[in-house]
């Protein structure tokens, strides 16, 4: 008995429609953004004040 590949598999997927192409990357672009414009320079500056408490703190002992 050989195992017979399921109907569903063999078929082809249907084409996405460019609308959800161009969402997609948009949503991408604005997540980049968001992250790498916006987060990121928030981060740096949280990490610079911690390190310079953590200094001054070092230096007061």
């Amino acid at each position: 008995m050989t195992a017979r590949p399921d109907a569903t598999a063999t078929r082809a997927k249907p084409r996405v429609p460019i609308r959800y192409w161009v969402l997609w990357w948009l949503l991408l672009v604005l997540a980049d953004l968001v992250f790498y414009v916006l987060l990121t320079p928030i981060w740096i500056g949280l990490r610079a004040i911690a390190w310079l408490a953590e200094y001054r703190a070092r230096r007061w002992r």
